[in-house]
Formats: C-alpha cells, structure tokens, sequence
C-alpha cells in the first residue's frame, strides 16, 4: 500500500527542484553526513560537488524536531528563491543526515551545519529556525558569528529548563518529552500537530498513521537529542548577539 507521505514529500521534491533547488549530501568528517536543499547553479552536474559561491544573499531554513527541512519549508521555498539563495538542512538523524560520533548537543548541530555551509560555498547567511532549529540557530549565531549575520526564530527559545518542560508535557496531556515529540500512536500524532500548529486542520487516521511510519525514525538518537537540550537553571548563559535577530 503507498504510503501517501511519501507521496507527498515525492511531490513537494520535485517542485523545489523546479523552484531552482537541488538535494545534495555534504560529508562533515568521516561519520558525519549532512543532507541540504541547495541552490542547483552551485553544483556541477556531470561531478556532484560545490563549484561556485551563491549569487544572493543567502538565507537558511533550519527546521524544528518533528520534521526534516522539506516538510517544513516546501511552502516558503518557492517565495523565498525568487530573492535568495535559499539552503534547506536537514539536521543530524533527521532526514538524510546522520553521524557516528556521541555528541548530541546543539552545539554540535550548529558545527555541522556551519562546516556543511561553509563546504558549499557559503561566506555568509541569515539563519531562520523553527522551534528546535531555532535553538540550533541562536547556538550557530553565538559561535560563528563571522559567518552569521542575522537570525530569525519562531516558536523557540535559547535554553529549556527541566521544569519548563515538564509543564509543556503535562498541558499536552504526555508522560513525557520523548511521547510528545516522537509519538507511537495516530492520536499521539494528532494531538502533537494540534500542539504545533497554529491554523487547525483535521487528517484521516490512515494519514497521520502514514505520518508516523516516515517521520518518526532515529529514536534511539532523537531521544538523546531531547535530553541534551535540558540544562540546569545555574547553567543558562545568554550570549550578547551582535547579529540582528528577530522573533
């Protein structure tokens, strides 16, 4: 039976390689890859590989923690190349990205993603992250602020405390983070998305079951990337940014 995620993600594919864009898969270091949405002129095609610098100002969508970049971005893609070069992520064990080293923090998204950028041709960028790519944003913003000029978040904050997220939890009506965020269950799904979204709509079961199957893998990684995010409240640091930065 077709899975009608696939599908989908099939079609949102191919009409962001008609808006200009190509998949391509950057190796970090040995163990680590990292999957981008990146401009198609960047990239030569008889030998995939970066072979000239963006020709706009570049702008890099870096999506939250229950989706990869297409599935977030696929609808700003299209409005935003006709004035950007645009670069879509998928953040490590999300999407077509993966490592083989221990490290779980957003720290070391945000090195990964900077060594990703700077591999394709990228001397600058304004970031905007959704939710858990917010959080990764403001970390690559702190520690490379060469290459970072400005950031825009939404849904997102720079640290999350135990107790914040437990009354997150609780209002949802989860046992924990890791049920919310990476759900078994079709109305473990529904009540997430009703979570996440802003405008309400409603999807058959065989849909959010579909949703299920693709979007929730790397479980085992995903979950240390949950608990890497709490800190304790003497360890919150804010950094002073000297990007431009917007909520």
């Amino acid at each position: 039976m077709v899975n009608i995620m696939t599908v989908l993600w099939s079609l949102a594919s191919w009409a962001v390689k008609m808006a200009g864009l190509k998949l391509y898969t950057v190796e970090i270091e040995p163990g680590t890859l990292m999957r981008f949405w990146v401009p198609s002129e960047t990239i030569s095609k008889p030998k995939p590989k970066p072979i000239s610098k963006p020709t706009k100002r570049v702008v890099v969508l870096i999506h939250g923690f229950c989706g990869d970049g297409l599935f977030t971005w696929q609808f700003q893609i299209s409005a935003l190349v006709k004035n950007y070069s645009v670069y879509v992520p998928d953040l490590i064990f999300f999407g077509g990205s993966t490592t083989d080293k221990p490290d779980r923090s957003p720290a070391f998204q945000a090195e990964c993603l900077a060594a990703g950028l700077r591999k394709l041709g990228v001397e600058k960028c304004v970031l905007v992250g959704f939710s858990y790519g917010g959080m990764v944003a403001f970390k690559m913003a702190e520690l490379y602020s060469e290459l970072v000029e400005a950031v825009v978040v939404s849904g997102s904050i720079l640290a999350i405390k135990e107790s914040m997220i437990n009354t997150a939890v609780e209002e949802a009506g989860f046992c924990s983070c890791k049920e919310m965020l990476m759900p078994y269950t079709v109305e473990g799904v529904r009540t997430l998305l009703s979570v996440g979204m802003h405008n309400k709509f409603w999807l058959p079961n065989f849909a959010l079951n579909d949703f299920l199957k693709v979007m929730f893998f790397n479980r085992k990684e995903r979950g240390e990337l949950l608990e890497a995010l709490v800190i304790s409240y003497k360890d919150i640091n804010i950094p002073k940014f000297p990007q431009d930065t917007g909520k």
